[in-house]
């Protein structure tokens, strides 16, 4: 048994297989090759190195999963013999002198786009399969394996840290714990895990040979115990029922409203990344969404999502909400969220840099897009915009500018759409302190309390050997967060709180006292701020 001390991030216990995050390389590189039929031999080499790898998990998946499941890991194995995907892997090897790497990948993403053009549902599906194929061929040839989660059942995700990109690709079904050497408390894989309403480690030093051990994460107290003895294993799994009954009790409060004991309401909305999470949001009865990251919209596209492609999106979130409020964050990308095809230069202090409304106000035709789409899908709901990383008085308006231009065009065109709220974000010093102008300009604000500590506290929340010094309740934190709601009342707009700090139950009395009319948390958090709420007396003391 071997115990290894992390830190929280999340609180609650896990048990389960582990599996481990291999990160790869994707990026294949053309190079000239002096001998072709060397090279079509170390292809055929990889593949039946590849189909040795399947038939491995084939087997495994037979007695674990059944029959139905496992029959996928052989129809990748037939896909690898298929003779038109063969012969164009060799013919690009002979004709342009190139590595195998690079025919494997050419040939891969062609015949995806073939499946993906095809009419027949089930025939769109094979477009995954072959990219799944080709990079396990890819991951052979280059001696790095194919990457993200090796897992075909739930486990406990061991990682060296991931990227927001990479979050957003894994099958959540399939995660029980995520616990990472690096990151820190305040990352979005921590964001995720709480999202998720799963417990996960940071500063984990574990071994390489646990893959596929048994492993228990205790989030309360911050580590994981690796094949844990049969005295341990069975007081952590009477612990973690003893968690799903208070779990079970949370859900009495279903239907309930937020209200304190003597008579305060405030509304309970839920942050969310996508579409699945809405399933989340409903099961845990938030009020509305208040914050949908749309980021996330970039982060698993390859390209520039259309505006039609972004309204279906936003008009399915609408509709699953049932005329709820839900709160459309503008794009909020650079910093720790890199999107390739934006090409960003690399800075020096990127969260200080260009990000957020600042590339918004610059590519305009990015902006517009997401814009009409959100505009677009009003019309199907409840829908309100704020947008990230104010400053100042001027960019309030140039956004409010663009949003009139959008709304000019769609009348023009005929295309109807809803009465959209527009909102900012708070989350700089420069905001809080023109807190009473901005409230003039706008319908509400949210506040982002994870940026605004760090911009407050010159603390960079990405770099664990800050965490320490991350203080949240800071003082100077509490008086900006008064300062916010009162300037907003005064001024006419509504004031709520998005950042992780809205589900701090331990500040949940203060945030009332303060007067905040919405606070927006994870999904799974929902439920135990009601909690909270619902034990305040705000008569008795304060």
């Amino acid at each position: 048994m071997i115990e290894i001390e992390g830190k929280s991030v999340f609180n609650g216990v896990a048990i389960g297989p582990i599996a481990i995050f291999v990160k790869v390389d994707t990026q294949v590189r053309r190079e000239a090759i002096e001998d072709p039929e060397a090279e079509i031999a170390r292809y055929h080499e990889a593949t039946e190195t590849a189909k040795d790898q399947l038939q491995a998990l084939y087997e495994k998946a037979l007695k674990e999963v059944g029959e139905e499941s496992a029959f996928l890991f052989q129809s990748h194995q037939l896909m690898l013999d298929d003779l038109d995907y063969v012969e164009s892997v060799e013919n690009i090897i002979r004709t342009q002198n190139t590595n195998a790497e690079y025919a494997v990948a050419q040939t891969g993403d062609n015949m995806a786009e073939i499946f993906a053009m095809m009419d027949d549902a089930y025939m769109k599906e094979r477009a995954a399969d072959v990219k799944d194929v080709t990079n396990r061929v890819i991951g052979v040839l280059s001696g790095s394996g194919s990457a993200g989660m090796r897992a075909d059942v739930p486990s406990i995700l061991l990682a060296d840290d991931l990227a927001p990109s990479e979050t957003v690709q894994l099958d959540k079904s399939l995660v029980l714990s995520f616990v990472t050497r690096y990151g820190s408390t305040n990352s979005h894989t921590a964001i995720l895990a709480r999202t998720m309403n799963i417990p996960a480690l940071i500063g984990v030093d574990y071994p390489e040979d646990c893959e596929g051990k048994t492993a228990i994460v205790d989030g309360a107290l911050g580590k994981i115990i690796i094949d844990p003895d049969e005295a341990t294993l069975a007081a952590y799994q009477k612990k973690k029922e003893e968690e799903e009954k208070k779990a079970a009790l949370l859900q009495e409060l279903k239907g309930k409203d937020n209200v304190t004991k003597d008579g305060k309401k405030i509304n309970i909305y839920a942050n969310i990344g996508g579409v699945k999470d809405v399933a989340s949001v409903l099961e845990n009865d938030a009020g509305g969404i208040g914050l949908f990251r749309s980021e996330f919209l970039y982060l698993e596209s390859d390209d520039f999502p259309s505006e039609e492609e972004q309204f279906q999106a936003y008009r399915k979130v609408a509709e699953m909400m049932g005329g709820k409020k839900v709160i459309i964050r503008t794009l909020d990308i650079g910093a720790d969220k890199q999107v390739d095809y934006f090409e960003l230069d690399k800075e020096e202090n990127p969260a200080l840099g260009y990000r957020a409304i600042r590339i918004c106000l610059t590519r305009q035709e990015v902006f517009k897009t997401q814009l009409r789409a959100i505009y677009r899908a009003s019309h199907y709901g409840t829908i309100s915009v704020m947008f990230p990383m104010i400053i100042s008085l001027d960019e309030v308006k140039k956004c409010k500018n663009m949003a009139e231009l959008v709304r000019r065009e769609l009348d023009s065109e005929g295309i109807p759409y809803g009465d959209v709220e527009l909102g900012i974000m708070i989350e700089t010093p420069a905001a809080v302190m023109i807190s009473d102008e901005l409230a003039k300009e706008v319908d509400f604000f949210s506040v982002g309390t994870n940026d605004l500590t760090q911009y407050t506290l010159a603390i960079d929340r990405q770099n664990p050997k800050l965490d320490d010094f991350y203080d949240a309740h800071h003082p100077a934190i509490l008086k900006m967060l008064k300062m916010i709601v009162d300037n907003a009342h005064a001024g006419g707009a509504w004031a709520g709180i998005c950042g992780e700090l809205g589900a701090d139950t331990t500040l949940t009395e203060e945030f009332l006292r303060m007067g905040f009319d919405e606070l927006s948390v994870s999904p799974s958090m929902v439920l135990r701020v009601r909690e909270q709420v619902r034990q305040t007396d705000l008569s008795a003391g304060g």
